[in-house]
Parts: structure tokens; sequence; C-alpha cells
């Protein structure tokens, strides 16, 4: 089935968009392996995460209104392409298995009471072979013995960056859903810190 998805991915994505889902199904599967999640699932979800991002703004925001069965607020309709994505991946690639879908999803921005399935695509999206950015290794090297961990890292790096380049014009629902996710694995961490003391 991977195979399938590649070969129809392959006709469909732009050749960088390609490449870079093969990159995040490489990674998930890593995570996958290294954290106890389901491999299949995560590389299905790595190779699709993105089968919805090179839509355009009206595209996306019509087909996530037809999801919600509601106007879909969103200050930038690029992070529409997660929900729309697994929509997507649902309607005209078959997938089925909700840890696939979930993990589509939420790869942007995370959300509170993840699946391990979807935080290793969600940090494998940000530590892909073919990601270069400011503290990218230290992140990877986390990813290696805390899946948790790297992804709050990951998330609290997207957060600083989107609030310093979009400032009050950022998408407030996002950033709020990337913070949630941060502060419930640094809260864990805390409570489980402190008990296991």
């Amino acid at each position: 089935m991977l195979r399938r998805l590649r070969e129809r991915l392959k006709t469909c994505l732009p050749e960088g968009r390609y490449r870079h889902s093969l990159g995040v199904e490489m990674a998930a599967t890593m995570l996958a392996r290294r954290h106890g999640a389901d491999e299949f699932a995560c590389a299905c979800a790595g190779l699709l995460h993105d089968v919805a991002r090179d839509l355009d703004a009206e595209s996306l925001r019509r087909l996530a209104e037809e999801v919600e069965g509601e106007e879909v607020e969103a200050a930038d309709a690029v992070l529409l392409h997660g929900p729309v994505g697994a929509v997507l991946a649902a309607r005209e690639f078959g997938i089925d298995d909700p840890r696939v879908l979930e993990a589509i999803r939420f790869h942007t921005t995370g959300a509170p009471g993840m699946s391990l399935e979807a935080k290793a695509v969600c940090l494998a999206d940000f530590i892909e072979p073919g990601r270069s950015f400011p503290g990218v290794d230290r992140i990877r090297e986390l990813a290696e013995t805390d899946l948790d961990l790297a992804l709050a890292e990951a998330l609290e790096g997207s957060i600083k960056y989107v609030s310093s380049t979009k400032g009050p014009t950022a998408d407030q629902a996002a950033l709020a859903r990337s913070r949630a996710l941060v502060d419930e694995i640094r809260s864990s961490r805390e409570v489980g810190e402190f008990t296991a003391g």
C-alpha cells in the first residue's frame, strides 16, 4: 500500500513537496520504531500529511467549511491544509485509520491529547532530513530519546517564529492549539518529575 501511495503522490504533488513527504515518511517511521508507535500508520500519515498543502486559499476554505458545516475562521488559510488533508486522505486515498487521519489533521499545530502516532508525524514534519533551521539538530538529537520534549521544543520554536513574524495577524486559534499541547507536555513532565522524586 505504501508503494501505491508513493506512486500516486508522485503524480499529484509538486516535486519538492513529494520529496518532503518522503522525508516525513522516513522520519515518522524512525520515530515510530524508536518510541513504540505504529510504523505503518506513521508512514501513511507522513506520506499524506501535505496532500492538501498546495491547494489555493479559496479551495482550502471551501473544503474546510464543507467539513465543518459552517464558515471557517482562519487568519492564514494554509493552516487549513491539515484538516482538509485528512478529508482528502479519506475521500481520495481510502484511508480510514483514525490514527492516520488525526496525524494528518494536526500535523501543523499539534493539539492536546494527540495520539503517539500524531505526535510522531507532527515532529517528523519538523525534523525530516530536508529541514534546515536554527535548532533543528538539537531537536533531532532530543527526538532520539524523548518524543514529547522534542515536540514541545519544536512547537515552542514555531510559536516564537510565527508570533515574531506575523505579530497580531497570526492565527490565534492555531497558536493556542500549539501552546496547549506544549503546556500539556510540560505539565505532565513536572508532575512525573515531582512524583518520581
